[in-house]
């Protein structure tokens, strides 16, 4: 069993995501065999431009407000919300207010 705070695991900057910051929970230095976890941070007016990965993506938001894309459906999010991306579809994200949220991707989308 491996128990952590989350706060306690040093935020990284995203690349090409300027006021967006990554912690990467559970991942490859934990030998988790299945999925990575992530913590996001994004200030308010922050955007995650859009991208994709041959691996799905599926989000907790924990606090905040975001606007989500994907292919070409669109869905304004806030806490409690869950939300699932599927492989290979273009997505964005774009944070109407600080928000926070988990994302997990299976574990071959960790570095």
């Amino acid at each position: 069993m491996i128990v952590k705070k989350v706060s306690d695991v040093e935020p990284q900057p995203m690349a090409n995501a300027e006021g967006t910051t990554i912690r990467w929970v559970f991942s490859r230095p934990e030998n988790v065999p299945n999925f990575a976890m992530r913590y996001f941070h994004m200030k308010k007016g922050s955007a995650i431009k859009e991208h994709f990965h041959d691996w799905e993506h599926e989000i907790y938001m924990v606090k905040g407000k975001l606007i989500v894309t994907a292919g070409n459906e669109k869905a304004e999010v806030s806490e409690g919300y869950a939300i699932y991306i599927p492989p290979n579809i273009p997505h964005s994200f774009l944070a109407i207010e600080d928000s926070e949220f988990l994302c997990m991707i299976p574990i071959k989308g960790a570095p």
